[in-house]
């Protein structure tokens, strides 16, 4: 049987410390694999983004584990860590975090540089990613001269850039219109089904009918899991059970 490309074991994660502690996961597991585009769902509060960003090694889990190709992230240094989150993990935030000093070209190339591509290849890279994303024409601009749309798929083309087997993505169509993010879905899946897999936050209940599977959490827990849906009514329902 193939091997998942990101497998959470019993994980939990609790932040603060005694009377204030908030147990934001509560012993999750969760095996996503290559050629999947798995959907997160939950009311806020639920633990959804905590999920992520145990799942890209942004932050450790309280217990349990988080394994990326068959590396344990509790087990890594940091320097370890951030090559493998480099090379391996594309993350899409809800709020772009792109670099203001940097044009668009330069934001998305920039992890292959700094993992040692040379400039005129990750410029390369870039380009062509730009492209899939619809936005190549804004290659040179800063981010202060685009609109949130605009970074969006910026960020989103900075997440997808070189051989990243793992795509993280927290909202990802929230600051577009809905022709532009059913385009970023399809990007999504695409690249999925060429071999990466991907996790989906989303509130967007026709978002998640774009993966193949639908966990739930509530309150820190995974309460269901759906296969695909018909329609996006289907996920509406099982979210209330």
């Amino acid at each position: 049987m193939t091997a998942p490309i990101l497998r959470l074991t019993h994980v939990t994660r609790t932040h603060g410390d005694g009377d204030t502690a908030v147990l934001a996961l509560r012993g999750v597991s969760l095996d996503v694999f290559p050629g999947e585009l798995v959907a997160v769902m939950g009311p806020s509060g639920s633990g959804k983004s905590t999920l992520l960003n145990l799942a890209g090694g942004l932050d450790k889990a309280s217990s349990g584990e988080v394994w990326i190709e068959g590396q344990e992230l509790g087990s890594l240094s940091a320097l370890q860590l951030a090559a493998l989150r480099r090379r391996r993990v594309g993350f899409v935030f809800q709020d772009f975090n792109l670099i203001p000093s940097l044009t668009a070209s330069e934001n998305v190339s920039l992890p292959l540089e700094l993992d040692g591509t040379s400039v005129r290849e990750a410029r390369a890279a870039a380009a062509a990613v730009l492209e899939t994303v619809g936005v190549v024409e804004l290659a040179d601009r800063y981010p202060d001269k685009m609109s949130g749309g605009q970074q969006q798929r910026v960020a989103i083309a900075r997440a997808l850039v070189g051989d990243r087997r793992l795509v993280l993505a927290d909202e990802p169509t929230g600051a577009l219109d809905s022709h532009t993010g059913e385009g970023v879905l399809r990007v999504l899946r695409e690249r999925c089904d060429s071999g990466a897999a991907g996790l989906l936050v989303t509130h967007e209940a026709r978002h998640a009918a774009w993966a193949d599977r639908v966990v739930f959490l509530r309150d820190g827990v995974v309460v269901d899991t759906t296969g695909p849906a018909e329609v996006a009514e289907d996920l509406l329902v099982a979210s209330e059970h």
